[in-house]
């Protein structure tokens, strides 16, 4: 499967990437912020989104 990234996806996934809510929430695996992220990346945060689509996993996900 073939995914179509734009370079504004690209662009929006490194404020993810750098994001201080969501490093720590990667991090962790557990408690606030990791619940927070959880529900907000599919909802509110168009950076989670396109972290998602770039990266193939959600915001959420521990870093491989």
């Amino acid at each position: 499967m073939t995914r179509n990234v734009s370079k504004l996806d690209r662009a929006l996934a490194k404020v993810c990437e750098h994001c201080p809510v969501c490093v720590p929430a990667r991090r962790a695996q557990s408690g606030a912020l990791y619940n927070f992220v959880k529900f907000a990346e599919t909802k509110f945060c168009p950076f989670c989104r396109a972290y998602g689509r770039v990266h193939g996993r959600p915001a959420h996900a521990p870093e491989v």
